[in-house]
């Protein structure tokens, strides 16, 4: 299957099904000589793992990562570094009515079309658990740009109709994990955890916004014309399951501004060029400010409802499905990581390219 691989110097490319033994993947182009951060890894996959608390997936995997090449003696190696996650908790089971029908807005009927073969046993390879994949990658790419004063972090914004009042430079965006929803405002958090309580009474599925806050990105990355920073992470943003909107900056709302109000001042500040306001989001041109880099993805609501939605099987044939398995309410918490991690293989990838433009 082609489409597996993300990235040009720093190259990560994943493999694996929901309900296959394993998933994992191979980094390549990731440099030698860095100290692997154990616990930033198991922290990053315990952030996205299902059955963190009550408001996700029960489904009861440790996700425990397997690294296989490219470490020794703690160190990177600066060859591939290929590694396993182990699928524990399989239940198959729980998807066999789905083997010959079309759940609403899953990739089932589309997968059937493209190859006329597919894994049904909870999505198979268009399953979220292949997004644990890129957060171990992530976590390497975040102690690369860690090195170089570069740190990328992500909080929900919104679920459903509640959105923090405030933008991310008013909020403590390390309080983001305090929060069950990863709000890192109190109040909003509240009302979100109300606001998933009430939905999974009803059966039905919220989705929301994650904003990203990468700092101490320097000026000077991107490639132009079609390898844009900012291009580039919206391709990673979107290739993320359940996301459907992705802006930078200003995003949408510069479409509703005058020029006079949208333009970044160019000033000096402590004998360095840098701008007044942000509204490019740190990337002009398709290259990097050295302002944060800030922008914002939107997931849509989870497409398993529980309750029963009229659908069609592989013969068009209408039937009634019922939905069995392990489910969130809504996927926008769990994501955070996952956003994060696609964040950092970008701009790692594209600091390793602004290196050999250098040289």
């Amino acid at each position: 299957m082609a489409g597996n691989t993300l990235g040009r110097i720093l190259r990560l490319m994943t493999f694996g099904e929901s309900h296959g033994p394993a998933i994992g993947g191979v980094i390549e182009g990731f440099p030698a000589g860095l100290v692997v951060d154990m616990d930033l890894i198991r922290n990053d996959l315990s952030r996205r793992r299902p059955g963190q608390s009550r408001l996700v997936s029960p489904r009861n995997e440790p996700d425990e990562v397997e690294l296989l090449s490219g470490i020794f003696e703690g160190k990177s190696l600066g060859t591939p570094i290929g590694f396993i996650i182990r699928n524990r908790d399989q239940k198959p089971a729980d998807y066999q009515q789905n083997k010959e029908s079309y759940r609403p807005s899953h990739a089932d009927f589309t997968y059937d079309q493209k190859y006329g073969h597919r894994d049904h046993r909870g999505g198979g390879r268009s399953s979220a658990r292949e997004t644990a994949t890129r957060v171990v990658a992530g976590s390497f790419a975040k102690m690369l740009l860690k090195q170089h004063g570069i740190h990328v972090s992500a909080y929900v914004h919104s679920i459903g109709p509640v959105s923090m009042p405030m933008d991310y430079q008013k909020v403590n965006l390390a309080a983001a994990d305090e929060s069950e929803v990863r709000c890192p405002d109190p109040e909003t958090s509240r009302a979100m955890v109300e606001w998933i309580e009430n939905t999974r009474e009803t059966g039905d599925t919220l989705g929301g916004v994650i904003a990203c806050v990468a700092r101490g990105v320097p000026p000077g990355l991107g490639e132009p014309v079609f390898d844009r920073l900012h291009a580039d992470l919206a391709k990673a943003m979107m290739s993320i399951n359940a996301v459907k909107g992705f802006d930078i900056g200003s995003g949408f709302g510069a479409a509703t501004m005058k020029g006079s109000e949208h333009n970044d001042k160019f000033i000096s500040r402590d004998g360095s060029i840098t701008t007044e306001t942000n509204f490019s989001g740190g990337v002009q041109g398709g290259i990097s400010n050295g302002m944060d880099i800030y922008f914002r993805v939107a997931f849509k609501p989870v497409a398993t409802l529980m309750r029963e939605q009229r659908t069609l099987d592989s013969r068009g044939n209408e039937i009634q499905l019922e939905a069995k398995g392990r489910h969130d309410v809504s996927v926008v918490p769990r994501a955070v990581p996952i956003v994060e991690a696609m964040a950092a293989l970008v701009i790692a990838d594209h600091w390793l390219m602004s290196r050999m433009s250098k040289i």
